[in-house]
């Protein structure tokens, strides 16, 4: 069954018949054609098959999470693959990653979802722990999902990561979060990550080392 699933979702990806002035690569999501530029001078500019994984659930669970006209926040978003699918989905979506990586962000959100969705959606600068209260004041900042695909990895900004999961969210805000496994590392962040919010596994995926969680403020999952 793993391996029935994983090629179905990574058979949503697709490659140019010939070498385009700028390079992509494009996916079949939510009735559409995405198509994604890339950067491979860094991690932030590269479609990894954990945001394929969980655009995968996104589409086909859309009514046990109906994402229309729902307040969405990824983050980490990378190319932005995530994000489009949201918004493709009805969500109002704000796509956020680190300053350098938001003009090809922005690029890729806007081709791909310019009069074609609900709400337009927005990027935006997150700097992980950085400046949170300002530029995403509680008080009036309410998501009704938090997404994260591979933003665990062996990077130095750990403690910011969870910091800004504890501020984003809410008594109600729901997180999915698709995950691979490649060191120690990454286990001992779920550990502290379930400190403060309680955790499900939803999919795993042994042949890709990717799980999908559903997270939620401890003691606030609903059945």
């Amino acid at each position: 069954e793993d391996e029935q699933i994983v090629a179905e979702i990574m058979g949503r990806r697709f490659f140019p018949d010939f070498v385009a002035y700028k390079p992509w690569e494009g996916f079949h999501f939510a009735g559409h054609e995405i198509r994604i530029t890339e950067a491979t001078d860094c991690y932030g500019a590269v479609v990894w098959p954990s945001a394929l994984v969980l655009c995968y659930f996104l589409e086909t669970n859309s009514k046990q999470c109906n994402l229309v006209d729902k307040n969405v926040i990824e983050i980490g978003a990378g190319t932005g693959l995530v994000s489009i699918v949201a918004s493709l989905l009805g969500a109002f979506v704000t796509a956020t990653d680190l300053p350098e990586l938001l003009g090809n962000l922005q690029y890729n959100v806007l081709q791909n979802t310019k009069q074609k969705c609900k709400h337009q959606p927005c990027v935006k600068e997150l700097s992980w722990g950085i400046d949170l209260e300002k530029n995403f004041p509680r008080s009036s900042c309410h998501f009704d999902y938090i997404m994260a695909a591979d933003v665990v990895y062996h990077h130095p900004f750990l403690d910011e990561l969870l910091l800004t999961f504890d501020h984003l969210c809410k008594n109600d805000t729901v997180i999915l979060w698709a995950m691979k496994f490649r060191l120690e590392n990454e286990n001992r962040f779920v550990d502290r990550f379930q400190t403060l919010f309680d955790l499900e596994m939803i999919s795993n995926f042994p042949s890709l080392n990717i799980a999908l969680y559903k997270a939620m403020r401890k003691g606030r999952m609903k059945d």
